[in-house]
């Protein structure tokens, strides 16, 4: 795929969701973290349903130390991994006091030394929070970037730094929420919507899907 084709792909993508977002609900730093700890293999639709209750006791690192993992696991046991997952965010929030002041911090060894936090989770945070044009590489870009052709790649790594090198600069603070939400509505697994995609004549996948 050349140059001028992936701008054109992101110039439609941008033009079809303006602004977009993740679709995890927050309201600080601090719970955008949690929220992106737990959404690993979970949909964020049932993150979002445990968190609204989550957060309503425990919204800083402190209150959550004070529930302890097995109430953080009373309020999370709804989302898959839940056992670790509970494990994993005590001690992070415990990191989170001792080491940060209770605050996210804002560099990628940190927050890859925290528990649960790998490259994905961290690209998410150094980009929503902070700002970094990183680009997290889920099974959603994973797959619109090899499907698509705009980034192709036997692993994750490999795609993410495709992307990085391929994405056009002004568009790549957002790029991966508009390949995230393009993978997870349109170009889905099993049965792409190729004959809704705005960008299905550019695309360059072999076999679409147009009824």
């Amino acid at each position: 795929m050349n140059a001028h084709k992936r701008q054109q792909i992101f110039a439609r993508l941008r033009e079809h969701i303006e602004q977009p977002r993740s679709e995890l609900e927050y309201r600080s730093n601090f719970e955008l973290l949690i929220s992106v700890l737990l959404s690993a293999q979970a949909t964020d639709v049932s993150v979002n349903k445990a968190t609204a209750k989550l957060y309503a006791v425990a919204d800083t690192p402190a209150k959550m130390l004070a529930l302890g993992e097995t109430g953080v696991r009373e309020y999370i046991k709804t989302i898959g991994l839940f056992n670790s997952k509970a494990r994993n965010v005590i001690a992070t929030c415990r990191i989170l006091v001792d080491r940060h002041g209770s605050e996210v911090p804002d560099d990628r060894a940190a927050l890859e030394a925290l528990p649960g936090v790998g490259r994905k989770t961290a690209n998410v945070i150094l980009n929503i929070a902070f700002g970094h044009p990183t680009i997290a590489v889920d099974t959603h870009i994973f797959r619109v970037s090899n499907r698509t052709r705009i980034a192709p790649g036997k692993d994750v790594l490999e795609v993410e730094k495709k992307l990085l090198k391929f994405v056009p600069r002004e568009f790549r603070q957002d790029a991966h929420h508009w390949l995230i939400l393009h993978g997870r509505y349109t170009c889905i697994a099993r049965r792409p919507r190729c004959g809704s995609c705005v960008i299905a004549d550019l695309c360059e996948y072999r076999h679409k899907n147009i009824d």
